[in-house]
């Protein structure tokens, strides 16, 4: 195990960007790179003046203000991604405000409202599923392309890709639509590509995923709270298994105050994996492993049961 220190100066006088952080994963990160002493640049669509099509009380200045009570400087931009001018102007303000970034985080998503679940390409709504390829992959590419110039100004940059499974995952396994399926493991290919480009300039690139996350979204699917969690566990008993936002969060600040990061470039990474690697844990003391636990329990139908998972 390496041990880095997750503490509130360890990312002191670092800039990072969470791209996509209203809510979930992007705003459990956020937090943690705020806690361990950044300033983070938090972007998303949902405002307090006015919400995107997921209609859900979450807002970015919301994120901003926890950011900034972990310890570190949260700043809200609203904006959209899809638009390379309002992405442009974002790393311009950037580099106008801090000269420097340090980490970016690919989180953009909102695809969960699109996605018709088990249901065959030729019959999934083609509009839906190609908005969500949009959301879920151009968003990122668009981010990227105006923000690495920014981030290879200095050794040491950390692009984050952030998606849903595992590469070894996701490659024997049918994401449950043919969209989805298609995004998540984009998403691994996008942080492979990144990573052959960065390499000379002294930068790393990953993808990482949480495991069966805790977010917002998913409390509410069970009708449950933060507090009363594993009551969810009666509905669906592998629930035991999941996590909150803020343990893939602390993964990403383990990675970025990592001075041998370089040594993940261009892999598949998890937050369990990871909690491993640096001795984080979850807000709990808990270290799930969900990835693991998927193969080796859940997926072969057997009970549900987290004993040596968490």
């Amino acid at each position: 195990m390496t041990s880095t220190p997750l503490d509130g100066s360890s990312l002191d006088g670092k800039v990072a960007l969470v791209a996509g952080a209203t809510r979930g994963a992007g705003r459990g990160i956020a937090t943690e790179l705020g806690a361990a002493g950044a300033t983070v640049y938090v972007t998303g669509r949902s405002t307090r003046a006015a919400r995107s099509e997921y209609n859900r009380p979450e807002t970015i200045e919301e994120t901003a203000d926890l950011v900034t009570r972990a310890g570190g400087t949260g700043i809200a931009v609203p904006m959209d991604h899809l638009d390379p001018a309002q992405t442009r102007a974002l790393v311009e303000r950037i580099d106008r405000e801090q000269g420097r970034l340090d980490v970016l985080v690919n989180d953009v998503w909102g695809g969960e409202h699109l996605a018709q679940w088990d249901t065959p390409l030729w019959e999934h709504d083609l509009d839906a599923g190609l908005r969500l390829l949009r959301l879920a992959i151009d968003t990122h590419i668009i981010t990227s392309h105006f923000a690495l110039p920014l981030l290879i100004r200095r050794p040491g940059g950390l692009v984050v890709e952030v998606t849903d499974g595992t590469k070894s995952y996701n490659d024997a396994n049918y994401r449950v639509s043919f969209f989805y399926d298609q995004a998540k493991s984009a998403v691994i290919r996008l942080a492979y590509a990144q990573a052959h480009e960065l390499r000379e300039h002294d930068a790393t690139a990953v993808a990482l995923t949480p495991g069966w996350l805790r977010s917002e979204m998913m409390l509410d699917v069970y009708g449950v709270r933060e507090d009363n969690w594993l009551d969810a566990a009666k509905v669906q008993p592998h629930f035991v298994i999941s996590e909150t936002p803020r343990y893939v969060g602390r993964a990403v600040a383990a990675l970025a105050a990592d001075p041998q990061v370089a040594r993940w470039n261009g892999q598949s990474l998890s937050s369990g994996q990871l909690s491993r690697e640096y001795g984080f844990t979850d807000l709990d003391g808990s270290q799930p492993d969900a990835w693991r636990y998927l193969v080796e329990v859940q997926d072969p139908g057997k009970p549900a049961d987290a004993t040596g998972y968490r």
